[in-house]
């Protein structure tokens, strides 16, 4: 019954969708002149000039112009048609700049497709015209059904020509996330940098500066000489813990050798809750050494960040794999009210999470418990040698 319904539902009759359609087909001439004329015109000022340094920016400007036009085009469409065509994401330029921006607008296939839409809308709007005032006049019973079969066409070029395709926004999406990850990795170059300048390093020049004291005094006071050799020797424990923390932080030893279980157990055991972490990992086998270091370090940053920030007692962890995805989950008993603001600690691991495809996904409500649960796309060492090969 409920099929019998919605078929008999969507045949051409006389109702306020009809309407709705009319209006769509009726406003396709005036809307279709001026874009028409409007794209024509810069359009063909700018591929005059284009041997110019003007005609870049007017080409640009038209362009601008078009996006500016499809927005309203997609709105009518929602509007009138029922239609949802998605938004395209904006332009955006690998380098920073009017030009560079300009440049990106010019190499936009979304602008150009707009462009297409726009000329085509004049003559398909003097047919939409005529067919739709003479139905009206002459062809009245029959004006549901050829209302609907015009509109039909409006849908398909919305849909054709100013919805950006799924894997148009696809590759616009992973070079933004390219981007993020590029981002992220210059950050941490330059907190290794930092790190290794205002602590190692420090240490050592102290050091050298300290051991040559010591061997001026050698001979003339090697008690005090013996001291300072004995503060340089604390010194190089200090040195050495401090460079191993930065080797942790960058990519520790026990995850490539061993993997996520002996890696994250040292993690679990230096965490400093009161009621200790609970560790469960249950993996086949283990995946590519990238998915490890991404599994590895956002585990050891939420657990920090609940230990520091969460004011939790205990937390628990759970990886796991799931048919090609490699799941993690971390719960802890804090305060709760934990959110992805921008620029900050969760943001950043969902950027980095979500640049190779993975999702990131934090339930916090105020009091608590946090639960953050990650999806990563499972990739074998061996997958990963082929790749390469």
């Amino acid at each position: 019954m409920d099929l019998m319904t919605t078929d008999v539902d969507r045949r051409p009759r006389f109702n306020a969708r009809l309407g709705r359609e009319l209006a769509y087909l009726l406003t396709n001439l005036p809307l279709g002149i001026i874009g028409f004329v409007v794209t024509v015109a810069l359009l063909a000022l700018g591929i005059g000039t284009a041997v110019t340094f003007v005609g870049i920016w007017v080409l640009a400007g038209a362009l601008f112009a078009v996006r500016g036009g499809a927005v309203v085009e997609r709105a009518r469409a929602r509007a009138l048609l029922g239609e949802a065509p998605p938004e395209p994401l904006p332009v955006q330029s690998a380098r920073s700049g009017p030009l560079n921006r300009a440049l990106a607008v010019l190499g936009d296939g979304m602008a150009w497709r707009g462009a297409l839409y726009f000329v085509v809308m004049l003559p398909w709007g003097i047919i939409t015209f005529t067919f739709a005032l003479v139905s009206m006049i002459v062809l009245f019973p029959a004006l549901p059904w050829i209302a609907r079969g015009l509109s039909q066409v409006d849908r398909l070029l919305v849909n054709g020509l100013l919805a950006p395709g799924g894997l148009t926004e696809r590759v616009r999406e992973l070079e933004d996330d390219r981007g993020t990850v590029v981002d992220s990795a210059a950050a941490d170059l330059r907190r290794i940098e930092r790190d290794l300048h205002d602590g190692a390093q420090a240490r050592l020049v102290a050091l050298a500066m300290d051991l040559g004291l010591a061997k001026e005094k050698l001979t003339e006071d090697p008690e005090a000489a013996a001291q300072m050799v004995a503060g340089a020797h604390s010194e190089v424990k200090l040195a050495l813990q401090e460079l191993r923390d930065l080797a942790r932080g960058i990519h520790p030893a026990v995850l490539t050798d061993r993997g996520l279980d002996a890696a994250l157990s040292s993690v679990a055991s230096r965490c400093p809750l009161p009621g200790g972490v609970r560790l469960g990992v249950d993996l086949p086998e283990r995946p590519a050494s990238a998915i490890e270091g991404i599994a590895y370090f956002t585990v050891s940053e939420l657990l920090t960040n609940a230990a520091k920030h969460a004011q939790a007692r205990s937390a628990q962890v759970e990886i796991w794999r799931a048919d090609d995805r490699l799941m993690l989950q971390v719960r802890d008993d804090g305060i709760g009210g934990a959110t992805e603001l921008p620029g900050g600690g969760l943001a950043g691991l969902a950027d980095r999470i979500r640049a190779v495809d993975g999702v990131f996904v934090v339930s916090s409500p105020v009091g608590g418990p946090t639960v953050v649960t990650v999806e990563l796309p499972w990739r074998t060492r061996t997958q990963q040698l082929d790749k390469r090969n």
